[in-house]
């Protein structure tokens, strides 16, 4: 792998040669992997998979057009050859009237803040296939687990660099470690399947192997032999590993570029009561250890902690430089980036802060309710809000976890289930988005 100062001449190279071949503005990027991963299944190794990776992307505007171009050869003449592609490419694209660097004012300026994205620990393919073979082996001592869905671990690192023509260069790198397992019960036509994982920033992070192997195993014993429900209008509680999702919702109507369309359900909502006054969802790059924290965006504006929803209000939305222009207002720093397109909008460590109430408590008052633990398939609308999943989970009764129950349908419209949630005091960051346990009532499920 190129050093980071080896990258960021590379680029400065490129856009100062795109300036002379009459540029208005350039951007380069150069993202730089390397990965090993293991699959273990049945006590035996089934795969061991390595990946190196080096691509550049380098972005020109003359006037309101742009283009991109992407590359994994650095050699001199690619080099080159991606300037010469993309100052035609750029002279025959339609205007983009919102393209752009971002504003100077709001670039990172340094020093990199010390967030602890890089763990420089080699993890041999050996080693990630005995934390593999730990995690079977542990899910085997559960009594009712019957196969394994096979186990895996990997490990890798990353750099990414960016040199703009408006005189801003900056790389930071990151590693991530991760570990996972999936696990069998039953025979035949009732049998279940269920996981469990860990993943960190650094590997002396990551979680016990042994206890992520009978972890997975316990949750799928505990799917055994579902019962069948009646459909109708009920308490529904979500598991912290599915509540994430509703998170997710959320973050995709409050994109900029569904704002500037017009194509999203909280289009009207700035400002205004959007989830009950005790909830609050915070958006935060700089977590030191953080699955996303990043020192600054896809554009290199400078990232910052924000407060997305206070008290239940609504109180920005998530912008890149070009849904920015469109609104007519600042970037907020959630530009994400790769080498062959333009900026997008993401997030970084988005959570929903904890509540008061344990997850019993929470439960407590349901007579007749369903305890959500996966959700499947994509059934909700951005622009409407209406939402409408497949799930499986347990049934509470009288405020306690009872029976599995599976193919059902759980159904209502987004901004009805932000207005009613109540949620756990049980906040763990395990996600890149995160969320306590979440319940929402007067939501209709249905049996299949």
């Amino acid at each position: 792998m190129t050093t980071d100062n080896d990258t960021l001449n590379l680029l400065s190279d490129l856009v100062t040669k795109a300036k002379r071949m009459g540029a208005d503005a350039v951007d380069g990027v150069a993202v730089d992997a390397t990965s090993t991963g293991v699959s273990w299944r049945d006590g035996k190794l089934e795969d061991v998979e390595g990946n190196e990776g080096s691509d550049i992307g380098l972005r020109v505007m003359i006037g309101k057009n742009q283009a991109i171009v992407s590359s994994s050869d650095r050699r001199p003449s690619a080099l080159n050859d991606l300037i010469t592609r993309v100052m035609d490419m750029v002279r025959a694209v339609p205007e983009d009237p919102y393209c752009g660097l971002a504003d100077p004012a709001c670039l990172f300026k340094g020093p990199l803040p010390d967030l602890e994205l890089y763990d420089s620990s080699h993890i041999s393919a050996e080693q990630l296939a005995e934390m593999a073979s730990k995690m079977e082996d542990a899910m085997y001592t559960v009594k009712g687990v019957t196969n394994s869905a096979g186990a895996g671990a990997s490990s890798g690192s990353w750099s990414m660099a960016m040199v703009t023509s408006d005189a801003f260069s900056g790389s930071y790198k990151g590693s991530s470690f991760s570990a996972s397992i999936s696990a069998i019960a039953g025979e035949g036509g009732g049998m279940e399947r269920d996981y469990d994982f860990t993943s960190a920033r650094y590997f002396a992070d990551l979680d016990d192997m042994a206890t992520i192997g009978k972890k997975a195993g316990n949750n799928v014993v505990k799917r055994l032999n579902p019962q069948r429900i009646e459909s109708g209008e009920m308490s529904v509680v979500f598991d912290p590993r599915v509540a994430n999702s509703l998170l997710g919702h959320f973050a995709g109507a409050i994109n900029g570029t569904s704002i500037a369309r017009g194509t999203s359900f909280l289009k009207d909502a700035m400002n205004r009561q959007v989830f009950p006054s005790d909830i609050n969802i915070i958006d935060d790059p700089l977590i030191v250890r953080g699955h996303k924290s990043r020192p600054f965006d896809g554009e290199g504006v400078k990232t910052t902690r924000q407060s997305l929803i206070e008290n239940g209000m609504l109180q920005q939305w998530a912008l890149n430089s070009a849904a920015a222009r469109q609104l007519g207002l600042t970037t907020t720093g959630h530009a994400s980036r790769g080498t062959s397109s333009p900026p997008g909008i993401g997030m970084s460590n988005l959570y929903m802060a904890a509540g008061s109430k344990s997850p019993e408590e929470l439960m407590a008052d349901i007579e007749n309710g369903i305890y959500i633990s996966e959700l499947i398939g994509m059934g909700v609308n951005g622009v409407t809000g209406d939402y409408s999943r497949g799930a499986a989970g347990f049934i509470i009764k009288n405020g306690q976890i009872s029976a599995p129950v599976n193919e059902i349908t759980i159904a209502s419209n987004l901004k009805d289930m932000f207005k009613r949630m109540i949620v756990a005091d049980d906040l763990v960051f395990k996600y890149g988005t995160n969320a306590p346990t979440v319940r929402i009532d007067g939501m209709m499920v249905a049996s299949a």
